[in-house]
């Protein structure tokens, strides 16, 4: 199955915050010395995510019972 442009970026940022060595305090300094536009679409990024992780962890716990 072929992958698309965005599976492949998040393959990416997760393969590189997988490292436990990398800072990411320090990372975060880098990031905020740069233009703004890459921390607020980093931030996008984030709050996707942790609104498909919701979703994902309220559907899992549905009870179909009721």
């Amino acid at each position: 199955m072929r992958k698309t442009e965005e599976e492949k970026v998040a393959v990416v940022i997760a393969d590189k915050l997988d490292k436990v060595t990398l800072n990411l305090d320090e990372v975060g300094r880098y990031l905020a010395g740069m233009p703004n536009i890459y921390y607020n679409r980093l931030m996008i990024i984030a709050e996707a995510a942790e609104y498909e992780k919701e979703a994902t962890m309220f559907e899992a716990q549905k009870d179909f019972l009721f």
